[in-house]
């Protein structure tokens, strides 16, 4: 087969993979090589559906030897299948890299022969990489479940991120829907790779000479909607990726029903981009906000309303906490009012170390003051409309939602270099 009618078939098969983000490295580049990973990451373009594409986003073959229910490359398909050699890919990407038509690789692949064997060629073209073409720039590998752990130690060095598809959120649903897969086998290449990459972290503070693992972190994808699971039990098993697994971020990908089954929902089924928005910003209050998931739902409320972003939500449901005084709120305290982010918050305890907030102060500051109003005070002063029912309350919240979140479209083609 051509290398270009495979570059047709596996960079296509490869806009299903959502978590291709390429920010953070920190590893150091060789001073007589080609490229180079900062810090800051790399600059992106985005296809319609939101995902980045100036990473060589491909997969190394989508000839699998598994039959997951979900998957478009399941063994029972009937489509066409490539298979790239690791000096195929090494070329095309640096080749694609001096033409200045990408700045990364983001490589994938479904598993054929053996995970050993996958992940094996995979490692190889991490290898050539840098070790040949003195390539400097990001590598994101996706690791193969079930591979040696010689393997992944070994693209621990030579990749700047890695990830390791959890899919499923419940052990459940992964026996259902994908049978040749286990919940351990997903779990323990993450395990290795966090104690890998707290390991090697904590040795460089004692010495300077200690080498890079994975520099810029693991992540994971989960699919939503594939399976019945609440959003509370995508929170919370979320929640414990984050605190056991040393994960940078956790992304999650709204099913495309690409396959006729009775365990899935209908070929017809739109993919539930909105409860996929929903689900980022709650991941957002996790990581940056301080909340916890019992806090975002709980048994009563089991799933995120798609009218309101969780943290008015929250803020709704609790409304008795409310409202607080934007003179005297802590920064903590600040966080939770809905319309106020990170940055407001920072901008309202700098002021208030020179002079008192005046409500002319508060616009300048940064919040979104049509959603902020209903729960603050200021100097004894409430700012929202007094008498208002919760429910009315509710209604002036939607309104106030931003427009970007109301009607998410998805597109199914991805925008390609090809």
């Amino acid at each position: 087969m051509k290398i270009a009618d495979k570059i047709q078939i596996l960079a296509d098969a490869a806009k299903y993979d959502a978590s291709c983000s390429s920010s953070g490295s920190s590893r150091t580049s060789a001073p007589d090589g080609t490229g180079n990973a900062a810090m800051s990451g790399i600059c992106h373009s985005w296809s319609a559906d939101g995902r980045c594409i100036s990473l060589l986003k491909i997969l190394m073959s989508n000839a699998c030897v598994y039959d997951c229910g979900y998957c478009i490359n399941r063994r029972s398909n009937n489509l066409a299948r490539a298979t790239f050699t690791p000096e195929e890919i090494a070329d095309l990407t640096i080749n694609f890299y001096l033409r200045n038509y990408i700045e990364g690789l983001f490589l994938s692949s479904a598993v054929y022969a053996s995970p050993d064997k996958t992940m094996a060629d995979m490692v190889e073209v991490c290898r050539l990489l840098r070790q040949k073409y003195r390539f400097n720039g990001y590598i994101h590998l996706k690791v193969i479940p079930g591979a040696a752990n010689d393997l992944v130690h070994q693209a621990g060095f030579l990749a700047d991120r890695m990830s390791v598809n959890i899919e499923l959120p419940s052990e459940a649903s992964l026996k259902r829907l994908a049978p040749q897969k286990s919940k351990q086998g997903i779990l323990a290449p993450m395990k290795q790779i966090g104690e890998n990459f707290n390991g090697f972290k904590l040795e460089r503070k004692k010495t300077r000479n200690a080498p890079h693992f994975c520099p810029a972190g693991q992540t994971t994808q989960m699919i939503v909607g594939a399976s019945a699971e609440s959003d509370l039990q995508i929170l919370n098993l979320t929640e414990n990726l984050y605190n056991k697994m040393s994960l940078k971020r956790v992304y999650y990908s709204a099913y495309i029903a690409v396959n006729d089954g009775p365990l899935l929902p209908a070929v017809s089924t739109a993919p539930p981009l909105v409860r996929e928005h929903r689900l980022y910003q709650a991941d957002w209050l996790l990581r940056f906000y301080k909340f916890q998931a019992h806090e975002i739902l709980s048994p009563a409320f089991p799933n995120l309303d798609e009218r309101l972003d969780p943290k008015a939500a929250w803020a709704l449901r609790n409304f008795d906490l409310f409202p607080i005084d934007i003179n005297r709120a802590s920064y903590e305290e600040l966080l939770r009012v809905p319309g106020i982010g990170i940055t407001s918050a920072r901008r309202i305890i700098k002021t208030r170390r020179v002079a008192a907030i005046r409500e002319q102060d508060l616009k300048k500051i940064g919040m979104v003051f049509k959603r902020a109003r209903f729960f603050i005070t200021l100097n004894g002063k409430y700012l929202g409309d007094a008498g208002l029912s919760h429910q009315h309350i509710v209604s002036a919240m939607c309104k106030a939602e931003p427009p970007s979140s109301k009607k998410l479209q998805y597109n199914s083609r991805q925008l390609r270099l090809f």
